[in-house]
């Protein structure tokens, strides 16, 4: 029981540690799929390889199109609740590179 306790807290440790990224994905239809991960390339990997979402599945091919490095999990899941409630033009400019609503490029 002790092991099992102590592993538990060296997951926790482990996942604190951890890196979290925003990703957003182009889908073949031209959707936005916009998430989260500690390792950008391995989740488009199962995307692509139609074991990560059922949208994904559905929405083939994807291309990563935008990456933000977050820092914990939660600013993660906070950033993707933000991205997902753009409007569709003000995640093309995020894709871009451009602040939502400008015409320019970000400096």
């Amino acid at each position: 029981m002790l092991r099992g306790m102590k592993a538990k807290a060296e997951c926790r440790v482990a996942e604190s540690e951890a890196v979290w990224h925003l990703y957003v994905l182009r889908c073949g239809d031209g959707s936005y799929y916009t998430g989260v991960t500690t390792d950008i390339e391995r989740r488009v990997r199962e995307h692509r390889e139609g074991r990560a979402s059922r949208y994904t599945r559905t929405h083939q091919p994807v291309e990563l199109i935008h990456r933000e490095e977050c820092g914990t999990r939660s600013q993660a899941l906070s950033r993707e609740c933000a991205v997902k409630s753009l409007s569709r033009s003000k995640k093309d400019d995020l894709v871009a590179g451009r602040k939502p609503g400008s015409k320019g490029r970000l400096r």
